[in-house]
């Protein structure tokens, strides 16, 4: 079963978080504040909680003068780095599997001298969130964390999934059929991502409401917190964009040189 219908709001009320608050407090708060009856949470809705404000929480703000050790430090594994005329974009693999620029170290909406790193655990912290939330309203709801990355071939960002609890988070459609009667092979949907792009409609990247709720999609809302995100990432033999460009191809080069093979043939 699929939506059919789909309403999402960013209630206002979520004071500037800081590390030590308690976020499921904060959010608990700014949801039972919102003045609207309609929404408040029922069984099926999913929160989306941007992960800036589960960092400032979670007192993932480091002190760092330079922002390129505090990304080189979170990077597992580079992908390419192009020169511009502002600086260096580094897109990298960081300690959670992620491929982002700048490992998703951010340093907006952060003191002078700081920067933010993502969650150590996106999962469980919204294995944590969502537990609140059921404690706080009795109710049966999905928590997605939510950052925001660019994508290949394509212009601008979005947000999508890094944490989740309580979310189904792909939709393997492998096996069904199509309108023409066809089987589909290959599609597996990245649900819990288009929630968090939906949600992040209303959320905005500077209007100060990091928390959403999105109605319409309680097919996806689970019992069970289930896996979480992780399962999202794409490593090992399924990454065909190992390197880019640029890099594969003076990766190519130097093995070829080194004996190794055929320009190109090596990742």
């Amino acid at each position: 079963m699929t939506a059919h219908e789909l309403r999402a709001w960013a209630p206002d009320g979520l004071p500037e978080v800081v590390p030590g608050d308690d976020l499921v407090a904060l959010v608990v708060s700014a949801l039972r504040a919102d003045p609207e009856p309609s929404h408040a949470l029922v069984d099926g809705d999913v929160v989306v909680v941007t992960s800036k404000v589960v960092s400032k929480a979670e007192g993932r703000v480091v002190a760092a003068d330079d922002r390129e050790q505090a990304i080189t430090d979170e990077t597992v594994r580079v992908v390419a780095t192009r020169e511009h005329p502002g600086g260096v974009t580094r897109i990298v693999e960081n300690r959670l599997g992620l491929v982002m620029a700048a490992a998703g170290v951010d340093a907006s909406n952060t003191p002078e001298g700081t920067v933010l790193l993502l969650p150590v655990d996106p999962d469980a912290s919204a294995r944590a969130l969502r537990a609140g939330l059921r404690a706080a309203f009795g109710v049966r709801v999905g928590v997605l964390v939510t950052d925001t990355a660019g994508r290949p071939w394509r212009q601008g960002v979005t947000d999508l999934t890094i944490g989740a609890a309580g979310v189904q988070v792909l939709d393997d459609l492998r096996g069904q059929v199509d309108t023409f009667g066809r089987a589909l092979t290959m599609t597996v949907a990245a649900v819990a991502d288009e929630v968090a792009s939906a949600a992040e409609l209303v959320k905005g990247k500077a209007s100060g409401r990091p928390v959403a709720v999105v109605r319409g999609v309680g097919h996806l809302v689970t019992d069970d917190d289930g896996p979480g995100a992780r399962v999202l990432v794409r490593t090992g033999p399924d990454d065909m964009f190992h390197q880019g460009s640029d890099e594969a191809y003076a990766q190519g080069w130097k093995d070829a040189l080194a004996g190794d093979g055929a320009p190109g043939a090596s990742r």
